[in-house]
C-alpha cells in the first residue's frame, strides 16, 4: 500500500516559520519520524519512507499555497496513489490555535490551496487534516496574519502540536481515516 501525504505551504526561507506553512513543518515531523529525507524533484521536495510495511511519500509543493493542487495531482499521477490513499495537512482560520481537525470531505473553507486542490481532482471527497491557527486578526489583515509568524506563545506550544499532527497523519495510514478521526479530532 501507497499513501501521499502533502502539506500545504509556500517554499522560501521567507515563508518558513509562518501559520500558512504548517503543514510543511508537520510533514517534516513526520519525515523526521520514519527517518525519510527530503530531496529536490518535480513540483517540489518529495520524501520516502515506510510505516509500519506501509510505503508513505510526504510532498512539500515548490508551487507556492494557491497552486498546490498541481503538485499532488503529479504524485497522484505518476505513484498511482488512490484517492482513499490520500492527506493533505493545512492550516486553517476558523478552528482555534492548535486544534486539530480531521475530515474525509468538505468544502474548501475559503482556503485557495484546499480550492486548487478541489478544482484539479474535481472532488471534495479527499482526506485532509487540517491545523487551527485561529482569526485573531483585525478585518482586512487576513493576509498579513496568515503569512505572518507565530507569536511567541504559539510557539512554545508548536513542538507538542506538531507531535500530536505528525502522529495522526501516521495513524491515518496504519489505522484509517475513521479510527483515526476517533482517536485524535477535538484533541
Amino acid at each position: 500500500m501507497k499513501y501521499l501525504i502533502l502539506g500545504i505551504g509556500n517554499k522560501g526561507e521567507k515563508y518558513e516559520n509562518t501559520r500558512h506553512n504548517i503543514g510543511f513543518k508537520i510533514v517534516e515531523k513526520i519525515a523526521e519520524k520514519i527517518e525519510a529525507k527530503f530531496n529536490s524533484t518535480s513540483y517540489g521536495w518529495l520524501a520516502e519512507g515506510k510505516y509500519k510495511g506501509r510505503k508513505v511519500l510526504l510532498l512539500k509543493p515548490d508551487t507556492y499555497v494557491n497552486l498546490s493542487g498541481n503538485a499532488l495531482k503529479y504524485w497522484m499521477q505518476k505513484e498511482n496513489i488512490p484517492l482513499e490513499n490520500l492527506l493533505v495537512i493545512t492550516d486553517d482560520l476558523a478552528l482555534p490555535f492548535g486544534t486539530l481537525r480531521l475530515k474525509g470531505k468538505g468544502s474548501d473553507a475559503g482556503h485557495n490551496g484546499l480550492k486548487n486542490i478541489q478544482d484539479l481532482l474535481r472532488t471534495q471527497a479527499y482526506a485532509r487534516l487540517r491545523f487551527g491557527i485561529s482569526s485573531d486578526f483585525e478585518r482586512g489583515r487576513q493576509v498579513d496574519y496568515v503569512i505572518g509568524e507565530w507569536g511567541p506563545e504559539e510557539s512554545a506550544l508548536l513542538p507538542e502540536r506538531i507531535e500530536v499532527f505528525a502522529n495522526a497523519a501516521l495513524s491515518f495510514v496504519f489505522a484509517g481515516l475513521i479510527n483515526t478521526m476517533n482517536a485524535f479530532n477535538n484533541k
